[in-house]
């Protein structure tokens, strides 16, 4: 089983970049698609950015394409978020994902991922 430890959230500003970054250990995850998703209060959890096992092939939401970018390092067992021009709607709790569904998929419904980190916050101000 893989367990996911989720880092690099915090407050600022409209406009500003946050790196998030997630730390897989125990069982490999380099081999297994990995998603990042966010959920607001009252809101249902929602789909950010995937990507392949091999970090060629990547797949974002609407309301972060261009803005968001989604990375992996499977040498360090690590998984990123780039977060630009972030906006005050980007507020909420990121969760980071691994599925074990084929190496080829990349899903975007939460409900086709395994495993799930606990979460960090990420606040941005007006």
């Amino acid at each position: 089983q893989v367990q996911l430890v989720e880092s690099g959230g915090g407050l600022v500003q409209a406009g500003d970049s946050l790196r998030l970054s997630c730390q897989a250990s125990g069982r490999s995850f380099s081999t297994y698609p990995m998603g990042w998703f966010r959920q607001a209060p009252g809101k249902e959890r929602e789909f950010v950015a995937a990507v392949r096992w091999s970090g060629g092939s990547t797949r974002y939401a609407d309301s972060v394409q261009g803005r968001f970018t989604i990375s992996r390092d499977n040498a360090k067992n690590t998984v990123y978020l780039q977060m630009n021009s972030l906006k005050p709607e980007d507020t909420a709790v990121y969760y980071c994902a691994v599925t074990y569904l084929s190496p080829l998929t990349i899903p975007t419904t939460a409900r086709s991922y395994d495993v799930w980190g606990q979460g960090t916050q990420v606040t941005v101000s007006s």
